[in-house]
């Protein structure tokens, strides 16, 4: 079978299911496991991540979406010399990856035998069906049952370890201007860690929010998580970014528990990972039971690093 990923997580899927020789195509964004980067690229963004601020990249966003244009292009001249068997997309967010309709459409016109399947999880067990999906899909149900199992028991475990701690409130914040509080799956990521979250609920869109309702929300932690970065974009971020000077009174902030996590890895994308999300979650909540994160895990920001205006 040719499989065309046209998501992170679709590709990471496909990988843990050990399918990793059926991928002909994947995105510009796909960049695990590291042994897929010799294959071909099928999209391209039209937004910079490195270039720009983050009210930069909302504005151009929504201006492209209000638009009914898309911030992604697909290499249709490639789909249709690949000629895949099935191409694995999403209907969740077209800010994502490349838009289902823009994929449908195409695979009319260049890949008319090709599956097109969407995934849409929404939820931890909302991925796992997905792992589930793409198993009976690729016809390796047994596998995606195992890989699924060892997922669940990592969780279970977390859990089961933290259950009797006192749960700090946190806020994940999901994009640093405009602010947008946590959606789909990260709640949940922080209450299996052993946190309770702020101002966001599990298996709802991530929505905008004010500086002001983070500050009167008052977290004892926060984790600064904008969709779709790594760690060193927070942090080249953080260096324009500037906050109300009265954030300098969230106890997160007075506390130094703040931190910045790789958002690509393990909370942005609906796959595999987001267990490790969780696990990386609870050794910032409760070190004394799980240890201290790794540097390759989460970085504190301290309170120098962050800037505040009036």
């Amino acid at each position: 079978m040719k499989i065309v990923s046209l998501l992170p997580s679709a590709t990471e899927i496909v990988c843990a299911l050990g399918l990793e020789k059926d991928l002909v195509a994947i995105t510009h964004e796909c960049d695990f496991p590291p042994s897929i980067s010799h294959l071909p690229v099928i999209t391209a963004s039209r937004i910079s991540h490195e270039t720009m601020t983050s009210s930069e990249i909302d504005h151009a966003v929504r201006s492209q979406l209000d638009g009914h244009g898309s911030i992604y292009d697909l290499d249709t001249e490639l789909l249709e010399r690949l000629g895949p068997d099935l191409l694995l997309t999403q209907e969740l967010c077209d800010v994502c990856a490349v838009s289902y309709k823009q994929v449908e459409k195409a695979a009319r016109m260049y890949v008319a035998d090709s599956t097109v399947v969407s995934l849409e999880p929404n939820t931890i067990d909302g991925i796992f069906e997905t792992i589930k999906t793409v198993g009976d899909l690729t016809e390796v149900p047994e596998k995606a049952a195992e890989v699924i199992e060892i997922l669940r028991s990592r969780l279970d475990r977390v859990k089961k370890r933290s259950h009797n701690e006192c749960h700090p409130t946190v806020f994940m914040l999901e994009w640093l201007e405009p602010p947008f509080a946590p959606g789909h799956w990260v709640p949940e990521q922080v209450e299996i860690a052993g946190g309770h979250c702020l101002l966001g609920e599990t298996g709802q869109r991530s929505e905008t929010t004010t500086f002001k309702a983070i500050l009167e929300s008052n977290p004892e932690v926060m984790a600064l998580i904008p969709c779709g970065y790594y760690v060193s974009d927070i942090l080249r971020q953080l260096e324009q970014q500037e906050f109300p000077v009265d954030w300098q009174q969230i106890e997160a902030v007075k506390t130094e528990n703040v931190w910045a996590l790789d958002a690509t890895k393990y909370f942005s994308r609906p796959g595999p990972r987001v267990v490790d999300g969780v696990e990386i979650l609870a050794k910032i909540l409760h070190p004394k039971i799980f240890g201290q994160p790794e540097p390759h895990e989460a970085v504190r920001i301290e309170r120098k690093m962050l800037r505040f205006s009036n």
